[in-house]
């Protein structure tokens, strides 16, 4: 199934009068190799679950679709919902109309393995995935498009200058590569701004990672105090609990690697 071009998505959103939102961020995907590699990422098929967020037209959710996986899409603007009827009829689509950040995903989502699939608006990109890495155990894998610098955030290494909390969070919870970079001129209309999908494989979650969150979100919040420092309200006598398992007391939060933020919730 052909993706939708920039022609067709004006024609379907002047058809149904609407345009983009400047106030919700939407940037509509109008590109079929783009599309296509995403879908290929994503590894879905037939019998699949698919959770979509900000499906927007429906460009992606229809390409999802046409693999014969089951689309929970959602999207938060009420207008683009007979837009989404249209380009979906007939297809494996349940369209969710509710802003998905309001949604507790764990509970509406059924039971098995889901996929995440979205080109997630820049404005709750973050904060969403971080969410659903720690409460939504049902989603094994996630393949999203965010701002690049967002994406160099997500899967950055200690030391690096991207490297902060979220980057802790994701490397706790899953394996990430960064897939591919997306130019602003794939879009209707082109953001100002590079975006870049990511890729999450969900891995085993310790038994210690809110508490190692807890104490990395502490650290960072203080990033440029030593550790002996910023880690206080969260150790007890940080200085020791430092130095027991081998952490240097005057070294920063960028320092230390998500398994070092581990070693101090174990203890």
């Amino acid at each position: 199934m052909t993706a939708q071009t920039r022609s067709e998505i004006a024609g379907l959103l002047s058809r149904h009068g609407l345009s983009p939102s400047r106030r919700l961020g939407q940037h509509f995907l109008a590109d079929a190799n783009i599309t296509r590699k995403i879908v290929d990422l994503s590894g879905v098929g037939t019998g699949d679950q698919v959770v979509e967020v900000g499906a927007g037209t429906g460009t992606l959710t229809r390409a999802l679709a046409a693999t014969g996986a089951r689309v929970v899409a959602y999207e938060i603007d009420a207008g683009l919902l007979p837009v989404l009827e249209e380009v979906t009829s007939g297809l494996p689509v349940e369209l969710r109309s509710l802003d998905v950040t309001d949604v507790d995903l764990a509970n509406e989502l059924a039971a098995g393995q889901w996929v995440m699939v979205a080109n997630l608006p820049y404005n709750v990109g973050t904060p969403l995935l971080m969410d659903a890495l720690r409460r939504v155990p049902q989603i094994e894998r996630f393949v999203v498009m965010v701002q690049r610098e967002v994406a160099e955030r997500l899967v950055a290494g200690p030391g690096s200058r991207q490297y902060g909390l979220p980057s802790v969070i994701v490397a706790i919870h899953a394996q990430a590569f960064l897939a591919f970079r997306v130019p602003a001129q794939v879009f209707y209309p082109a953001p100002r701004v590079e975006s870049a999908v990511v890729v999450l494989d969900r891995i085993p979650a310790s038994h210690e990672s809110e508490r190692a969150i807890q104490i990395a979100a502490a650290a960072f919040n203080q990033r440029r105090k030593m550790l002996r420092g910023s880690l206080a309200a969260v150790l007890d006598d940080p200085t020791a609990v430092l130095q027991g398992v081998a952490i240097d007391p005057t070294a920063r939060a960028e320092n230390l690697a998500p398994d070092d933020y581990l070693a101090l919730a174990r203890v």
